[in-house]
């Protein structure tokens, strides 16, 4: 009972299926499976099967994984003849809804189309300009401020826990116009959004699924854990948006009306927030939906990115040449500014394309889940009855109608990030920790990121530099 190969051989003989290689599950890989990284034991599965395999779950229930491009490009695109995908997000919605109710990150249907179609527009190319200057760099210069004095003192910096603060306050303040502070005081928002997170991938892989009976959710310690940091984080953001809707006024709302009248991008240069463009667009539907939609982007935006960061210096600090090359274009494109603005940001390729290929190796999410409505055939011949599919290979922030939202905004905010922190200092592993890897929705490690830093140059060679950290336009008390 310890092996689920007795679970293979009954899904086969009820799903009438033998023309798709099976995972040869092993006691040890499902301990990685159900409790440590899972994105490793699928592709050690696919190492020994191939691109596309079943993985048995259940007597009448499969996962089919996915890392083949055509196959997995087609998961993310099919749609019927009716235009509806093919695929909805299925156990993902499921797993998550406690988490992100209806927000347009798990939703489906005509519903989410409106939600995509309201919310995007927020992050226009202006807005994203904005955010460079006001908010992507100054929020890293103030971390490389408070990074000095460790590295004139050589104490170690847990980078994975700095980049999960920076990547907090900078969706604070882009999001919301709210600054939560946490790169100078502990902020429960990244314990709570790490918990709930973890408790969606535990209830994706959960044998015995209690979490689907509420009744029994406060009897249950892990339930009443997660429950508690939704309601956190919830808590938050109703503050926060309730906040916002007694500063945006009437004669903002007319302005939002008169440029989407006029199909030109709106941006309120005192609150650019996205809250603040989707109030002042009347694109507040009820408060539950509003909530919803900004605590999505509030938790995949702060998660994502910070990790992205954490795995980039990681490989970088491991591949000396890799982080020299790095440097050089980094002193090279920002010369004596202490940041950069939108013209050398375009000239960062080198470090945009570190960012990728980090992504590629670690990528958040490690695995994307989906269900098929109805049969369908994948590229290469593969039948797929109505079993939730997993495309496991990297997909850059995933794709088709359903590719994230902030795609932009994430890449611009860890380009700008990572070239501060390269052009101020050099950084070191130290030496004697084991970095092994953990999953929530995105990759952690186990044990944090430790790193000595020493200075190469200091600030206040350009614009930014030290002092208080950046205000949001409206302070939010």
């Amino acid at each position: 009972m310890s092996s689920p190969g007795w679970l293979t051989q009954l899904n086969l003989l009820w799903s009438g299926k033998g023309n798709i290689p099976v995972a040869d599950a092993k006691p040890d890989d499902i301990k990685d499976l159900l409790g440590g990284a899972l994105f490793k034991a699928l592709f050690k599965w696919f190492t020994e099967s191939g691109p596309v395999y079943l993985l048995p779950t259940g007597p009448v229930s499969s996962f089919l994984v996915i890392s083949d491009p055509e196959c997995a490009k087609h998961v993310l695109r099919a749609t019927d003849n009716s235009t509806r995908n093919i695929y909805d997000k299925g156990l993902v919605a499921e797993v998550s809804k406690f988490l992100f109710g209806e927000g347009f990150a798990v939703g489906g249907g005509e519903q989410w189309r409106a939600r995509r179609r309201a919310v995007g527009p927020s992050l226009h190319r202006a807005y994203l300009e904005e955010m460079l200057q006001r908010v992507f760099g100054p929020s890293t210069l103030f971390l490389s401020d408070k990074l000095t004095a460790a590295a004139k003192s050589g104490a170690p910096v847990n980078m994975e826990a700095a980049f999960s603060q920076l990547t907090l306050d900078i969706i604070g303040k882009a999001v919301f116009n709210y600054d939560f502070n946490s790169l100078t005081k502990d902020s429960p928002i990244i314990q709570a959004v790490y918990t709930s997170l973890k408790e969606t991938e535990q209830r994706a892989t959960d044998l015995l699924p209690l979490w689907k009976f509420p009744i029994l959710a406060p009897l249950i310690p892990r339930q009443r854990k997660a429950l508690a940091a939704v309601e956190v984080i919830r808590d938050t953001t109703n503050k926060l948006i309730k906040q916002c809707k007694e500063m945006v006024d009437e004669e903002e709302m007319q302005a939002a009306a008169a440029a989407t009248a006029e199909g030109r991008e709106y941006m309120n240069k005192g609150d650019p927030s996205v809250l603040s463009f989707l109030i002042a667009a009347r694109e507040e539907v009820d408060s539950t939906q509003l909530r919803d939609d900004l605590l999505s982007m509030l938790v995949a935006g702060h998660e994502t990115t910070g990790s992205a960061l954490t795995w980039t210096l990681y490989l970088l600090a491991t591949n000396p040449s890799t982080m020299a090359a790095a440097q050089e274009e980094v002193d090279r494109v920002l010369g004596d500014d202490d940041m950069p603005n939108v013209a050398q940001y375009g000239q960062l390729a080198y470090i945009t394309r570190c960012i990728c290929e980090s992504m590629r190796l670690y990528p958040h999410p490690p695995v994307l889940l989906r269900r098929a409505r109805v049969a369908d055939t994948l590229p290469g011949g593969y039948e797929t009855p109505r079993w939730t599919l997993n495309p496991a290979r990297y997909i850059p922030l995933s794709g088709g109608p359903r590719k994230c939202v902030g795609d932009q905004f994430a890449i611009m905010e860890a380009t700008t990030a990572l070239a501060i922190l390269l052009r101020r200092f050099d950084f070191q592993m130290v030496p004697g920790q084991k970095i092994n890897m953990t999953t929530g929705a995105t990759i952690h490690t186990t044990d944090g990121l430790y790193m000595t830093l020493k200075e190469r140059r200091p600030a206040g060679g350009g614009r930014g530099g030290a002092g208080a950290p950046p205000e949001p336009a409206v302070a939010a008390a």
